[in-house]
């Protein structure tokens, strides 16, 4: 049961995403029991990208990188999006036992809708209006705490999402669309009422009047531990990742997301593998290609080797998909 409420409005200065998902993360952290903690912050000119992906197939990094902007990873799985300062990024907080994302997600909708706009939750991770995006999220857990952090548009700058994304283009007829500005939809587009100030206020409010018994908290201070997360998230091995020359590579997309398999084979032996993928469970790219380090390249062996992970919960819907499609690959 939550008891106490926490939140936390990041400085307007403060746009570094390094920062502001080492904050996240020591949030997540320093969480006790019957804590919620609400988290509003914002990112100048960053591709982030989710934890398995690979940064050279989401992003232009070179340009980016050569323009000023920032390329960045987060905890949580999913899909890369482009932050500028006309976007908005919350992020909720709370143990595994009061973690409860129709309510988290409520208290979004509940201020997009105060503006007269009406707002509903769709697909895996979509919130939108009259079928265009204009928020996703995306989800992390440890073991015993958890956050759903997600993106709010308020204006789009289509150049920069054209230029520094690479936009999968089959994702997108899969919805029906042939561009990502036919896509996704600011809400100073619907309503001039609404700014980043305006909807961080009304945001604050719902979240205040969701939890009318819980102590509420306006926090200033800095977590413990954010100056030290910080170097993790900027530093060059958590942005880029397991790179490798590999001799094989294998790419699919599933109901549950797109997927990318890179293997070194000498000698008919897997010396090293990696697992890419936006699906938004995080946990089993690492240790499914952890599993097949130094089996034999042979279905066979690929089976034997993943057939334990088909039991995990977690995982028991996206193994079986992932053993066909390397047999069939081989």
């Amino acid at each position: 049961m939550i008891n106490e409420t926490f939140l936390y409005v990041s400085p307007n200065d403060s746009v570094c995403p390094y920062h502001n998902l080492a904050r996240e993360e020591a949030f997540l952290q320093g969480l006790l029991p019957g804590q919620m903690i609400l988290y509003l912050w914002q990112n100048k000119d960053t591709v982030v990208i989710g934890r398995n992906q690979n940064c050279f197939k989401e992003c232009r990094v070179s340009l980016l990188e050569e323009e000023g902007g920032h390329l960045a990873r987060r905890l949580s799985g999913g899909g890369a999006v482009f932050h500028d300062l006309g976007n908005l990024n919350y992020t909720f907080l709370a143990m595994k036992e009061d973690f409860d994302i129709g309510r988290q997600t409520g208290i979004i909708l509940e201020a997009v809708r105060s503006f007269g706009i009406p707002a509903g939750a769709t697909g895996r991770n979509d919130i939108e209006v009259n079928g265009r995006k204009f928020s996703g999220n995306a989800y992390y857990r440890t073991k015993g705490a958890c956050y759903q952090h997600g993106t709010l548009l308020v204006s789009v700058d289509e150049k920069k999402i054209d230029r520094y994304l690479s936009v999968d283009r089959e994702k997108l007829r899969s919805k029906g669309v042939d561009s990502v500005r036919s896509r996704v939809i600011g809400l100073s587009e619907l309503s001039d009422k609404i700014s980043v100030e305006s909807l961080k206020e009304r945001i604050a409010k719902a979240f205040r009047e969701a939890f009318p018994k819980a102590g509420f908290h306006l926090l200033q201070e800095e977590p413990e531990g954010t100056r030290k997360l910080t170097e993790k998230y900027g530093s060059s091995e958590w942005l880029y990742g397991n790179r490798f020359d590999y001799t094989y590579q294998i790419e699919r997309k599933f109901p549950w997301g797109k997927t990318e398999m890179h293997f070194s084979v000498m000698k008919g032996m897997i010396k090293r593998a990696v697992l890419y993928t936006d699906a938004l469970e995080t946990t089993f790219p690492e240790r499914v290609a952890r599993a097949l380090e130094g089996k034999s390249f042979s279905p066979e062996a690929v089976r034997e080797a993943l057939l334990p992970f088909t039991t995990d919960e977690s995982t028991g819907e996206i193994v079986p998909d992932i053993i066909n499609w390397i047999e069939e690959s081989m």
